[in-house]
């Protein structure tokens, strides 16, 4: 394993090189990689991440779904949903993140990334479930968290805070019976404590 950790701007470099046009763009920001690929690019870019010499990153740390729809309270101009990959090359001690904008915000979706990196699966079923984000070519796409009758993606925006369905055992049918919310939406608002011996704190 690299000793010494490859500069940001030199990775950055290495990047642009490697990517060309299949990159929207490569940035340096708190000392951090981030490169936003083009979608119809994004497969034949990740293995390239993978197993370019100076890239190698064998190692995928993190997959998720984003709803950019209420980002920077709702200035936000581009695709409403985006993947965002999080890279690590043990052999030469440096990281990136890879971000990649769905095309179509009523049926999104980008290519999978099992093929690359196994441990991408569970991820990948997690951002589906959660976003509704579609993979093309994962082998087993389906809900990992929610229930097999749940309506709507709850990490949506737009999902409502209540659901839209409960559910609960009967005992008189002997088994859980779905119905609609009944729950009343409200406003919860934290407690404010302004003494200053509040709690023996001082």
């Amino acid at each position: 394993m690299s000793e010494v950790a490859i500069r940001p701007e030199d990775l950055k470099d290495t990047l642009l090189s490697l990517l060309g046009d299949r990159a929207v763009s490569v940035d340096v920001a708190l000392g951090e990689v981030t490169a936003t690929i083009r979608p119809e690019s994004y497969l034949g870019a990740m293995q390239d991440l993978r197993d370019a010499p100076g890239c190698r990153f064998e190692q995928m740390i993190d997959l998720c779904g984003v709803d950019y729809s209420e980002y920077r309270d709702g200035e936000w101009q581009g695709s409403r949903f985006g993947v965002v990959v999080h890279l690590l090359s043990v052999s030469l001690n440096q990281r990136v993140r890879v971000r990649v904008f769905c095309p179509d915000d009523d049926l999104p979706g980008v290519d999978s990334v099992t093929a690359l990196w196994n441990g991408a699966n569970w991820y990948e079923r997690e951002a589906f479930d959660l976003y509704g984000i579609v993979f093309e070519g994962h082998a087993d796409l389906r809900r990992i968290l929610t229930d097999y009758g749940f309506i709507g993606h709850p990490f949506r925006k737009d999902f409502p805070l209540s659901g839209h369905v409960e559910m609960r055992y009967d005992a008189q049918q002997c088994r859980v019976i779905y119905e609609p919310v009944t729950i009343e939406p409200r406003e919860i608002t934290p407690r404010i404590i302004r003494e200053d011996q509040y709690g023996g704190l001082h």
